[in-house]
This record gives C-alpha cells, sequence and structure tokens, in this order.
C-alpha cells in the first residue's frame, strides 16, 4: 500500500515539474516580453592552462531570441527559472599564467607551473617527470629560475620541449 502512495505521489510531482517547465518554456518563448524576466547569468571561460575563469551577472530578458543569440557562441551548462550558467572554452592561456605564470621544476623532477618565481607553495599545475639526466645543466638552470610564460605560445612551446625529456616507463614482458 505504501508503495502505491509512493508512486501516485511521485507520478504527481512529475506532472506538476513537467506542466511548470512547459508553462516557463512557453513563457520563455513569447517575444516581446511586457516584463522581462530578470536571470542571474554566469560566464565561465575554461582555458587551455585548465584555469577556468567566471563571470556573473543579472540580466533582464525582453526577448528570449536576443538572448540566446547574444550567447550563441556560449554552451548552456546549467539553467533553471533563476539562472544560467554559460561555458566558453578559449584557446589561450589564462590571464594568471599571463600576468605571473612561469615554468619551472619541483625538487623530484616534475614540470610544474608556478604563480611568481619557481617556489614549494606556489605550485599551480605539475605535467610529467622529467629525466634530470637527459636534460641538459643550461635547461636545467632555465627551469630552477623559471622560464615566463606570458603567451599561448611561450606556453607550447615549452611543453613540447621538455617533452621530449619525460621518464619513459619501462614496459612488463
Amino acid at each position: 500500500m505504501r508503495t502505491n502512495w509512493l508512486l501516485y505521489v511521485g507520478i504527481v510531482f512529475l506532472v506538476f515539474v513537467f506542466h511548470t517547465n512547459h508553462v516557463l518554456a512557453e513563457d520563455l518563448k513569447s517575444t516581446p516580453r511586457l516584463d522581462p524576466i530578470e536571470v542571474q547569468v554566469i560566464l565561465e571561460r575554461v582555458y587551455l592552462d585548465g584555469e577556468i575563469s567566471e563571470e556573473q551577472m543579472e540580466e533582464k530578458i525582453w526577448s528570449m531570441e536576443q538572448f540566446w543569440s547574444k550567447y550563441d557562441q556560449w554552451q548552456v551548462v546549467d539553467m533553471d527559472e533563476k539562472s544560467v550558467v554559460f561555458r566558453k572554452h578559449v584557446d589561450d592561456i589564462s590571464p594568471l599564467l599571463k600576468a605571473n605564470g612561469y615554468f619551472g621544476i619541483t625538487d623530484d623532477g616534475v614540470l610544474t607551473i608556478y604563480y611568481g618565481k619557481p617556489q614549494k607553495y606556489n605550485i599551480i599545475q605539475s605535467f610529467f617527470q622529467l629525466d634530470i639526466g637527459k636534460l641538459e645543466s643550461r635547461r636545467h638552470e632555465e627551469l630552477k629560475e623559471g622560464i615566463p610564460i606570458k603567451n599561448k605560445d611561450r606556453y607550447v612551446e615549452v611543453l613540447e620541449t621538455f617533452k621530449n625529456y619525460t621518464i619513459q616507463e619501462k614496459q612488463a614482458n
């Protein structure tokens, strides 16, 4: 008996949610609106280095067509009656890295990005283990001092250069 009651409540809930969403969707389609819909818009930018920036703003929607066209280069990640989250992949490194990012090496030989000159406590991201024995002393010193990143080309160049010095894992026979 309890199972039937729970099933009935579940069905009523689903019908309510479907009806509410249908009414909301029909309401949002109508253009132009007499009263704007106010939503919080969250813009997430995902950069090549994995950094994600977030910008939040309140937006008044007078026309859904205009709203969607304004964000046509963005992907909808989440949406409800009060907010819309958009995401865009940016083919560049983050402003954080451009401003103060440095490639460096940890004490155990891992290629790493630091916030500022390489120090133990300011690691942003780690990549791969380098074979220090194969690494030229000049390259090793550059990494210990820190290589400023500044732009996407430099980021890619440094990763490609040091990829040649990775420790290859031995395959079991």
